[in-house]
C-alpha cells in the first residue's frame, strides 16, 4: 500500500520529462511560414540536393539557423552551386533574418527596394561573386546593417548617397568589380581603415567621394586607372603618402579635393596635363617643394587652394596670366618668397586672394585696381611695407568686402587723417583686420566713414589715446577687438549705443547678413595650422563682441552697457577699471563670455548675474571683490580660478566659506547697492528728530492753541507737584522719629 504513491510520483516525473522534451523541441522548431518561404526560394534555383525535405523542422536544415522562437535568423549558403533567379519575394518574408550569405554562386536578377525594406533586421549581406545586375536600392536593408559585399557582379548606375545616410552602423562596404557609373559617394560616415584596391576596375566611374570619414593609408594605386573619373573628393581624412605621377592618366579630372589629410612629397611635375582641372583643394597637408610651372597650363582653373603646407619657391616668377578663369587663390602659410606676383593682375576673374603667412616683400601696386571683382584680400604676416600707400590704393577697390593685412607693415603708423585726404573709399568693406603689426598713432577719424563695416580687428598694436565716441555710431559694427594696445581714458558711453547691438536687425539687414559669405574661409587668429580656424565663411558665424582687454582704460564700467542686448562677448580684463560691477550687465541675456579679471573692481558680485544662463566663460579674478559669490547653477559651474585673487570673496566654487553673507560689505558695496546701506544712520537720526518734532508740537501746540486744555494741564501739574511734596515731607519726618 505504501508503494503506490511512489509509483504515482515516478509516472508524474516521466510525464514531466516527456513534456519538457516535447516543449523544448517545439521552442526551436521553425515557423510554418518560414518553412514555406525557404521552400519557395529553393524551388526557384537549381542546385545539388540541399536535403531540406528530410525534416519537417527547417531549423535543422543545412545553412539555416533559428532563434529560440523558431524564426530564421541565418541563411548561409555560400559556394553551393546555386543557379537561377534570386527570389527576393520569398526571401523578403524572412523578416527576422540577420545574416544572408549567398556568395560564390550563379544567381541572377536585381535587388528590389521592397526586398530591402522587409529585411529590417539584417546585419550582414554577402551576395558577392554572382550574376546580379541592375541598380542599387535607395536605402540599405536596415539601419542595423554592418557588412555589405556586392562585389564581382554586374551592378551598374550610381550608388545613391541616401544608401549610406541611413546605414549608421555600416563598417564594411565592397562593391568592387562591377560596372557602376556616375556617382560613388561614401561621404560623412564612420568608415575607417585603408581604401581597398578595386576602384580601377570601375571603368565607367565618374565621381568618387569618401570624405569626412576616418580613412587612412595611401591612395590606392589603381584609382589612377579609372580614367573616366571627373571628381576625386576625400577631404577631412588621414590619407598619407605622395600623389602619384600617374594622376596625369585622369585626363577627365575636374575636381581634386583632398584637403585636411597628411599627404606629403612634391606635386606631380606634369600636373598641368590635367587641362580640365577646375577645382584643386590640397590645403592642410604636408606637401613640399615648388609649384610645378606646368600648373599654369590648367587654364580652366577656377579655384586653387594649396594653403598650410610646406611649399616653397619664388611665386613672383610664376606666370598666372593664363589662368583667366581663376576666381580664388589661397596659398597661405607656406614658405613662398618674392613679391606679390604681378601676373596675378591679369587674372581679371579673381575674387579672392590669400597669401598670408609667407615670406613675401615689397609694396602693393596700383595695378591691383584692375581686379574689379576682388572682394577678399589677405596679405598678412609677410614683409610688405608702406601701409599708408597700400590703403590709399585699396580704398578704391569698389568690390572689396574683407581686407586682412595683419602681421605685415610692422612698426608703421596707422594711416592718419592727413594722409587720407578726401577719403571716400572702402564703401563696401565689411571686415578690416590689422592685427599684430605694432602700429602706432591713434584711431583715425576716416574709419568713422565705413558705414558698412561689421568687424574691426586692431589688437596687438601700439595705438594710443582714448577710444573715440564715434565708434559707437557705425550702424553695422558688431565685432570690435581693440585688445593689447595702449588705449587710455574711459569706456565711451557712446559705444553702449551701437545700433547693431541695441536694436533688432530689420528684415533687410538680416537677409544681407545671411547671404554675405566670404569667398574664402575667414579666421581672426594669428597664424595657426588648426583647420577649425578656417572652416567658417559666413559673417554671421562670428559672435557680437566688444574686446578692450590689455589696455589702460580707467573709470567705471558704464551702467549703459546693459543696453547692448545682442552682445555675446564682453572682454575687459587687464585694464584699470574701478568701481563696482554694474547690475545692468544682467540685462545682456545673450552673453556667452564675460571677462572682467585683472582690474580694480570692488564691491560684490551682483546676484542678478546668476540669470545669465548662456555664459560659457566667466572671469572676475584679481580684483577687490568681496562678499558671497551668488548661488546659481551657472556661476558655480566655473572653476575657482575664475574668482581667485579676491581675498574677501567667499562661497563656492572657492574653498573658503562665508561666515555671514554680509559681514564684509564695505563702502564700495554700499555704493554698489545704491548707497542704501551708507544712508542707514541718517535714516535713524532723521526719524528721531521727526518723532521729537511731532511729539513736541502734538502736545505743546495743543496747549498753546486751546485755553481750556492749557488750564487743565497746568492744574494737573500743580496737583501732582503738591502730592509729591506732601509724600516726601511725611517720609522724611518718619525717618527722623526713628531712634
Amino acid at each position: 500500500m505504501q508503494v503506490q504513491p511512489y509509483n504515482r510520483m515516478a509516472h508524474a516525473f516521466l510525464l514531466f520529462l516527456l513534456f519538457s522534451c516535447i516543449t523544448s523541441t517545439n521552442i526551436h522548431a521553425c515557423k510554418h511560414t518560414e518553412r514555406s518561404s525557404l521552400l519557395s526560394f529553393a524551388s526557384t534555383v537549381s542546385s545539388p540536393p540541399l536535403n531540406w525535405t528530410t525534416s519537417l523542422d527547417c531549423c535543422r536544415w543545412k545553412g539555416i539557423t533559428c532563434n529560440q522562437d523558431g524564426w530564421v535568423t541565418h541563411l548561409l549558403l555560400p559556394s553551393k552551386g546555386l543557379k537561377g533567379g534570386l527570389s527576393t519575394s520569398s526571401l523578403g518574408n524572412l523578416t527576422h533574418l540577420t545574416h544572408l550569405n549567398l556568395s560564390h554562386n550563379s544567381l541572377y536578377g536585381s535587388l528590389e527596394n521592397q526586398f530591402f525594406l522587409s529585411l529590417n533586421r539584417l546585419e550582414l549581406l554577402d551576395l558577392s561573386y554572382n550574376l546580379l545586375s541592375g541598380e542599387l536600392p535607395f536605402s540599405p536593408p536596415s539601419s542595423k546593417i554592418r557588412t555589405v559585399d556586392l562585389s564581382s557582379n554586374h551592378f551598374h548606375g550610381a550608388i545613391p548617397s541616401s544608401f549610406f545616410q541611413q546605414a549608421s552602423n555600416l563598417t564594411s562596404f565592397n562593391v568592387s568589380n562591377n560596372t557602376f557609373t556616375g556617382l560613388l559617394d561614401f561621404s560623412s560616415n564612420l568608415f575607417n581603415g585603408n581604401l581597398a584596391p578595386g576602384l580601377g576596375k570601375c571603368s565607367k566611374l565618374q565621381v568618387f567621394r569618401a570624405g569626412h570619414n576616418n580613412l587612412s593609408g595611401l591612395l590606392p594605386g589603381d584609382i589612377y586607372n579609372a580614367t573616366k573619373l571627373e571628381e576625386i573628393a576625400i577631404p577631412l581624412s588621414s590619407l598619407h603618402g605622395a600623389i602619384s605621377d600617374k594622376i596625369v592618366n585622369l585626363t577627365n579630372l575636374a575636381i581634386l579635393d583632398l584637403y585636411i589629410n597628411q599627404l606629403s612629397g612634391e606635386l606631380p611635375l606634369n600636373l598641368g596635363k590635367l587641362s580640365k582641372l577646375k577645382f584643386v583643394a590640397l590645403d592642410f597637408n604636408l606637401l613640399e617643394g615648388a609649384l610645378p610651372p606646368s600648373l599654369m597650363n590648367c587654364t580652366n582653373l577656377v579655384e586653387l587652394r594649396l594653403g598650410t603646407n610646406n611649399l616653397e619657391g619664388n611665386i613672383s616668377m610664376l606666370d598666372f596670366s593664363k589662368l583667366n578663369q581663376l576666381a580664388k587663390l589661397d596659398l597661405r602659410v607656406n614658405n613662398f618668397t618674392g613679391t606679390f606676383p604681378v601676373s596675378l593682375y591679369s587674372c581679371r576673374s579673381l575674387k579672392a586672394i590669400r597669401l598670408t603667412g609667407n615670406n613675401l616683400a615689397g609694396q602693393i601696386q596700383a595695378q591691383i585696381l584692375s581686379l574689379k571683382s576682388l572682394s577678399f584680400l589677405s596679405l598678412g604676416f609677410n614683409q610688405f611695407t608702406n601701409l599708408t600707400g597700400a590703403m590709399k590704393i585699396l580704398m578704391h577697390c569698389k568690390s572689396l568686402h574683407a581686407l586682412m593685412l595683419s602681421g605685415s607693415f610692422k612698426g608703421e603708423g596707422m594711416p592718419a587723417d592727413d594722409d587720407m585726404v578726401d577719403f571716400d573709399g572702402f564703401q563696401n568693406l565689411r571686415v578690416l583686420c590689422l592685427v599684430d603689426s605694432r602700429l602706432t598713432g591713434q584711431l583715425p577719424v576716416w574709419l568713422s566713414k565705413l558705414q558698412n563695416l561689421k568687424i574691426l580687428l586692431l589688437s596687438g598694436n601700439e595705438i594710443t589715446g582714448p577710444i573715440p565716441s564715434w565708434l559707437g555710431t557705425l550702424p553695422r559694427l558688431f565685432y570690435i577687438k581693440l585688445s593689447e594696445n595702449r588705449f587710455s581714458g574711459e569706456f565711451p558711453k557712446q559705444l553702449c549705443r551701437l545700433p547693431r547691438l541695441v536694436y533688432e536687425p530689420n528684415i533687410t539687414s538680416q537677409v544681407d547678413d545671411t547671404s554675405n559669405e566670404f569667398e574664402l574661409p575667414f579666421y581672426f587668429h594669428t597664424l595657426a595650422r588648426n583647420p577649425n580656424y578656417y572652416l567658417s565663411s559666413k559673417i554671421s558665424s562670428y559672435p557680437a563682441t566688444i574686446d578692450l582687454s590689455n589696455n589702460n582704460i580707467v573709470g567705471d564700467i558704464p551702467i549703459e552697457v546693459g543696453q547692448l542686448q545682442f552682445l555675446r562677448g564682453l572682454v575687459l580684463h587687464s585694464n584699470n577699471f574701478s568701481g563696482v560691477i554694474p547690475d545692468q550687465i544682467s540685462n545682456l541675456k545673450n552673453l556667452e563670455v564675460l571677462n572682467l579679471s585683472m582690474n580694480h573692481l570692488s564691491g560684490i558680485i551682483p546676484s542678478s548675474l546668476a540669470s545669465l544662463t548662456f555664459l560659457k566663460e566667466f572671469n572676475v579674478s584679481y580684483n577687490n571683490l568681496q562678499g558671497p559669490i551668488p548661488t546659481s547653477t551657472q556661476l558655480q559651474s566655473f572653476n575657482a580660478s575664475a574668482f581667485e585673487g579676491n581675498p574677501k570673496l567667499c562661497g563656492a566654487p572657492l574653498p573658503n566659506k562665508c561666515d555671514r553673507p554680509n559681514k564684509c560689505i564695505d563702502e564700495d558695496n554700499k555704493k554698489g547697492m545704491g548707497n542704501e546701506i551708507h544712508q542707514l544712520p541718517w535714516f535713524y537720526i532723521s526719524s528721531i528728530v521727526l518723532g521729537f518734532i511731532v511729539g513736541f508740537w502734538g502736545v505743546c501746540g495743543s496747549l498753546i492753541i486751546n485755553k481750556t486744555w492749557r488750564y487743565a494741564y497746568f492744574r494737573f501739574i500743580y496737583n501732582v507737584q503738591d502730592r509729591l511734596y506732601v509724600m516726601i515731607t511725611v517720609r522724611i519726618n518718619m525717618i527722623k522719629r526713628k531712634p
